[in-house]
């Protein structure tokens, strides 16, 4: 879709990602079409609560990205508002950009521990402001001490491309008013791309990695769910169709599954007027996959290094695009010097990966159904100074997508949804996750270059926590995103004539309480920002 619309566009459509902003009040007559200037990126997530204790603020990094040369510093931690033992910890980062440039990709590290991964939005001529923010109090051990940071948003600025990304990444600490169960460790294995060692405290009695797995680069991966088989005619291939699935192994033996989510950057889909002001879920703050990787711990805890390997299964054999950072957080037993285990239970399904393309003919679009799923169950106990803990990981994935297209690609059309449902059982305490993503989305190029697009996105999670049959816990998340833009391709930016509505609702429900918000934006003017709880 994109790849041969962008061909014809010739560098004049900027495509475009993320981040979070605020803007001024919502108006009440939007202009005609899209001017020159339009609302800062917002999205309608909620805010990161903050406790109302003494505060402490650092700044960890500021620059301005140019080029594809990383920021460094040091960091130091403040030694007031908790000396190490925060209640809180927000990251936060400031960013502006004017003039023209392409969507980035970016991240923070500290001491090696990626806290940040995130893109930017295009700017305006006038320019634009955004803020991100987000809780990394987990990687509260690794902000304890001194450390190094590394920062990058990879960026090209020349004649043409004029836009220099000038950020500011600032760190709130707050006292403690409550105890948290943060990881007593955090390990990076950095971008594995392939394996790595591991090798964790000989105490650990909880195992959880984290993933921050991104299809991107402009390449054909950075659009892997409309990737088609070699038979097919259009312009991304993939062998085996557009099923992806992030891996990961221990010393060979798959440990854990999951469905890479659909991200769509604020370029994408051709049209990046869909995206101006409310970009699409997860582009601001780029969630990490998580694998418990707690069976495995009486393995992993005999001092050790072992192979830790990361892969995306459905990516052809020598193709770039994915990027694959890995932490591992770790609780250890402080009452122990050392907690044995072993792996007791590994049963994996038989993957399933199938399209079947039906050509077009003559007014009838090509057609492409895909089907797709694994299960995994992994089982293992540790001996801690508190008792036996036995804990069993299942895991099952599904996915379906229709894609359809015309001769040229002046149709292009999909329908896809993707399931990835888990359960982790601790002794008698059981947590069960649901998640579903999905994409339904059409692109058109008509009479007079005139390219329309009409996309819904869906992010959705259900948890429920148990102990025994009793519920203790549960949380609905549910993210929508929809947007309709239509512009001229193929002229000057002043000649677009584009138009475009975009509309969010985030509604986070559950026992802790109730948020609902939608935002609408109308030729990028803030028309609706309205709460429901």
């Amino acid at each position: 879709m994109r790849r041969r619309v962008m061909s014809m566009l010739a560098g004049a459509i900027l495509a475009a990602s993320t981040l979070l902003g605020a803007g001024p009040a919502t108006a009440d007559t939007p202009p005609v079409e899209f001017g020159d200037d339009w609302h800062d990126p917002v999205t309608a997530a909620p805010p990161v609560s903050k406790p109302h204790t003494k505060s402490c603020e650092v700044t960890v990094a500021e620059a301005q990205f140019k080029d594809f040369t990383p920021y460094k510093g040091d960091y130091t931690p403040p030694t007031k508002c908790g000396k190490g033992h925060w209640g809180k910890v927000v990251l936060r980062l400031d960013g502006k950009v004017k003039g023209r440039q392409y969507d980035r990709l970016g991240y923070l590290r500290i001491g090696g521990v990626e806290v940040l991964r995130t893109s930017t939005p295009e700017p305006s001529v006038d320019g634009i402001t955004w803020s991100v923010e987000k809780d990394v109090t987990r990687y509260r051990e690794t902000l304890s001490r001194g450390q190094q940071v590394e920062m990058l948003i990879g960026n090209v600025v020349n004649d043409t491309y004029t836009g220099i990304i000038d950020v500011k990444a600032t760190l709130t600490f707050y006292a403690p008013e409550k105890s948290t169960n943060t990881p007593d460790r955090v390990i990076p294995l950095g971008d594995t791309k392939g394996s790595t060692t591991l090798t964790t405290p000989r105490n650990s009695e909880r195992i959880v990695a984290e993933v921050y797995a991104t299809g991107s680069g402009g390449g054909c991966e950075e659009y892997w769910y409309l990737t088609v088989p070699d038979a097919a005619p259009y312009s991304c291939k993939a062998d085996h169709g557009p099923y992806r699935e992030v891996q990961v192994k221990v010393d060979g033996q798959l440990a854990g599954i999951a469905a890479p989510f659909p991200t769509v950057w604020t370029g994408g889909w051709s049209n990046p007027f869909l995206w101006y002001v409310v970009p699409g879920p997860r582009a601001f703050d780029i969630k990490p996959i998580e694998y418990d990787l707690t069976p495995f711990a009486g393995v992993l805890n005999d001092g050790r290094p072992h192979q830790v390997e990361v892969s995306v299964v459905g990516v052809p054999e020598a193709q770039a695009g994915w990027s694959t950072p890995v932490n591992v957080l770790v609780w250890q037993d402080e009452k122990s010097d050392r907690v044995t285990g072993r792996l007791t239970g590994h049963k994996e399904g038989t993957p399933a990966n199938t399209s079947k393309y039906t050509p077009g003919t003559g007014e009838e679009a090509h057609r492409l159904d895909t089907e797709g799923g694994h299960r995994l169950s992994v089982s293992g106990y540790v001996n801690t100074s508190h008792g036996r803990v036995a804990t069993t990981v299942t895991r099952s994935l599904r996915n379906t997508s229709v894609h359809r297209w015309t001769e040229g690609e002046s149709m292009d059309a999909l329908k896809a949804g993707w399931t990835d449902r888990e359960t982790v059982t601790t002794g008698h305490r059981s947590v069960r996750t649901d998640r579903t993503y999905t994409m339904d989305g059409t692109t058109t190029l008509g009479a007079g270059d005139r390219l329309r697009t009409e996309i819904s996105l869906g992010d959705r999670a259900e948890s429920v926590t148990k102990n025994g049959d009793r519920r203790t816990g549960w949380s609905v998340l549910d993210d929508r995103y929809d947007g309709d833009a239509t512009y001229t391709a193929n002229v000057p930016r002043d000649q677009r004539h584009a138009v475009g509505t975009s509309r969010e609702r985030y509604r986070l429900i559950g026992d802790t309480g109730c948020y609902d918000r939608t935002i609408a934006t109308v030729q990028g003017t803030l028309t609706q920002d309205r709460r429901h709880c």
